[in-house]
């Protein structure tokens, strides 16, 4: 047999940390020397951080990669490792990943398919490397060559796919293939959406069996730079079948994986199996020869597939839920990266008994009773080092009372039932829990603004702006509160209501960050009323909050009109569903009105095709007035395959014809 141990780590990177990504590269390359790997991939842009954005273009950050890769190579000593980094070459940048063997730089493969879609901007600092196209830069002292490489490792024939290279119909692997390649590694910055991972899984499994090579990925892991969630999770597949697949949404600085593939069975299914295609000769790009033998011992043996494609220590992973527990392992787990980088000591959430305060109190709970579970109160403790007094916390309850604070803030027009429910929540999860009434800040200002106009604002005249001025009065005491515990206040908007605009700019808008401002409030009202019964499989087990009883049972509504106007947010908006139904037409499809009458009018027969209509309009004239506010509100994480935020994915002119012509035909059609 001609075996290799292949591994592939996830990291937790930041971007910028020079010292830290470093050092968690070098422990990731000490952990895979421990399992006998011969051959170990890291992540995309992992020596700088993925998320530099404009940071990328600074001819600093260039040189301090550079250095970096060079104080990289002596760690690498009886091993090759595959770790990304930007590239400046030709008065051009790429995202380039260098193959270190033994101490030694072979070279920089650069990537040929740039992500554009959805979040992504690459194209806005890198240029896609041309297919078969060779280059070369001085590196530490000496020439390397860039660009469509093969790295041939004393037989051993290695070629790389960064990340978007592997998602594409023209696949650089199939080329490298053709030229030989025996193991294609993938080293990528994914960012998570719900049920992502098996379309990863797919492509790695299909690469392996289609081009009759060994392949080997790996992500980068948590909430890197602010926004975007990386699910870590490794996978390595052979002959078409799944060998390691690592655990995802993890805590820790870095997951590994490895595996023992048969090159001389690959060879065997290339034979087989893979289809002609031109000389290796005829194929462009360079091949990199060295004598750096990456093979395994003699003691070694092939790891067998998998029996299923998913990491066995991680059974939810199977899960007819996975949905729901992908959601409460992704944002409590970007919550905790984000505590930590920002060296913020915990977080405070204005906790009003309705379903988004609840979400994101909930998320918080989800993150302590994890973070201590997986890490333990000493590794906790490592982790938030500007949190005091945590070495000693074994206790979840005990967490998440030092890690946060909710406050009820009520008014004349809050009823004891929120009250209750907001109470009953904070004390089952284990935060502080605190209450006051605003409605004496509501009266100065009501009093005031009315003897300056000369008018008393008054229900029938001057609704919207009574609403409005109790969700402002709750801001600066939830302000103070967060700023007197060191702590970050967080925003409770959903993705549904930043659509329409549904929302007081700085009121129910306050916070540094939107935890639940990615997902739609139909699906946040599923989870809670999953999260009441049965909840997550978490390290320490099952966990299900049966308080949320008192939520759940409540339709939503703003309580801001007075009881007896019985006010609700479908009343005011349309049923969630119907909103949810319209936005994915109009904003991800960029459907006009009509069509999306017309697309969204099938799925729900019950509703009159008038109301529906009616619906319709409101929509795109609340999108279109809104975007100002989408502008503003807090940054959100991407949890979905779509988003509002106009920083991401969602960009929209804040002043527009507002699709009048549109809506007349709508309006005309419909009757």
């Amino acid at each position: 047999m001609n075996l290799l141990r292949l591994a592939a780590a996830s990291l937790n990177q930041t971007p910028l940390d020079w010292a830290g990504n470093r050092q968690r590269i070098v422990q990731a390359i000490e952990e895979a020397r421990r399992k006998g790997a011969g051959l170990l991939v890291l992540p995309e842009l992992a020596v700088t951080g993925y998320g530099c954005e404009d940071w990328h273009f600074s001819a600093a950050v260039q040189r301090g990669a550079l250095d970096s890769l060079v104080e990289l190579l002596p760690a690498t000593h009886g091993m090759a490792v595959c770790v990304g980094l930007p590239l400046f070459v030709d008065e051009r940048l790429y995202n380039g990943a260098a193959m270190i063997a033994d101490g030694r730089l072979l070279g920089i493969t650069c990537k040929q398919h740039l992500a554009t879609d959805g979040l992504h901007y690459e194209p806005r600092w890198f240029r896609p490397w041309p297919a078969g196209a060779v280059g070369a830069i001085n590196v530490g002292g000496g020439e390397t060559p860039v660009g469509d490489l093969l790295y041939d490792l004393d037989g051993v024939r290695v070629g790389v796919e960064v990340c978007r290279d592997a998602w594409v119909a023209d696949r650089p692997g199939r080329r490298l293939a053709q030229r030989g390649a025996d193991v294609i590694l993938n080293p990528s910055a994914s960012h998570f959406s719900f049920g992502k991972q098996d379309v990863r899984r797919r492509f790695v499994i299909e690469g392996s069996r289609t081009f009759g090579v060994a392949y080997a990925y790996c992500n980068l892991l948590g909430n890197e730079s602010g926004q975007s969630i990386f699910d870590g999770g490794t996978l390595i597949a052979s002959q078409g079948n799944m060998v390691a697949a690592g655990r995802r949404l993890r805590y820790d600085d870095f997951t590994l994986s490895s595996a023992a593939v048969d090159i001389d069975q690959c060879r065997r299914l290339k034979s087989q199996a893979f289809e002609a295609g031109p000389r290796p000769a005829d194929a462009g790009g360079a091949t990199i020869v060295c004598d750096f033998s990456p093979r395994t011992s003699e003691d070694d043996s092939p790891s067998p597939p998998l029996a299923a494609p998913h990491a066995p220590e991680d059974p939810w992973e199977g899960s007819a839920d996975l949905k729901h527990e992908e959601f409460a392992r992704a944002v409590p787990l970007a919550l905790f990266d984000y505590l930590r980088k920002s060296r913020t000591r915990g977080f405070v959430v204005s906790l009003s008994g309705g379903a988004d305060s609840a979400a994101v109190a909930l998320l918080v709970s989800l993150m302590a009773r994890e973070g201590l579970g997986q890490l333990g109160a000493e590794g906790l403790a490592k982790r938030l080092p500007a949190v005091p007094g945590l070495e000693g916390v074994t206790d979840p309850q005990e967490l998440i009372h030092r890690l946060l604070a909710c406050v009820y803030q009520s008014t004349r027009n809050s009823s004891e039932t929120t009250r209750r429910a907001a109470a009953g929540l904070a004390h089952a999860l284990g935060a502080e829990f605190l209450a006051w009434d605003v409605d004496p800040m509501v009266d100065r200002y009501t009093t005031a603004v009315g003897e300056a106009r000369g008018a008393r604002p008054d229900w029938e005249h001057d609704d919207a702006a009574l609403q409005n001025i109790q969700a402002r009065a709750r801001g600066p005491g939830a302000w103070m509160l967060a700023n007197l515990r060191s702590a970050l206040l967080l925003a409770t908007g959903n993705r549904s209501e930043a659509a329409v605009g549904y929302a007081t700019m700085d009121g129910d808008t306050c916070g540094g960050l939107a935890p639940i401002g990615g997902v739609d409030k139909a699906y946040l009202r599923e989870w809670l009323d999953w999260m009441e019964t049965t909840g997550p499989d978490l390290t320490s087990g099952r966990y299900a909050v049966a308080e949320l009883a008192a939520v759940n049972a409540q339709a939503p509504t703003a309580e801001l009109r007075p009881a007896d106007a019985a006010q609700t947010d479908e009343g005011d908006l349309m049923p969630y569903p119907v909103l949810d139904a319209i936005e994915r037409a109009a904003l991800v499809e960029l459907r006009p009105p009509l069509d999306a009458l017309r697309l969204v009018a099938p799925l729900f027969p019950e509703v009159s095709r008038e109301q529906m209509a009616e619906w319709v309009e409101r929509f795109f004239r609340l999108w279109n007035a809104n975007q100002w506010k989408r502008e503003r509100l807090a940054a959100a994480f991407h949890v979905d395959d779509h988003s509002v935020d106009p920083r991401g994915w969602g960009r929209f002119p804040i002043l527009s014809n507002g699709f009048e012509q549109e809506l007349e035909e709508l309006r005309r059609i419909a009757k």
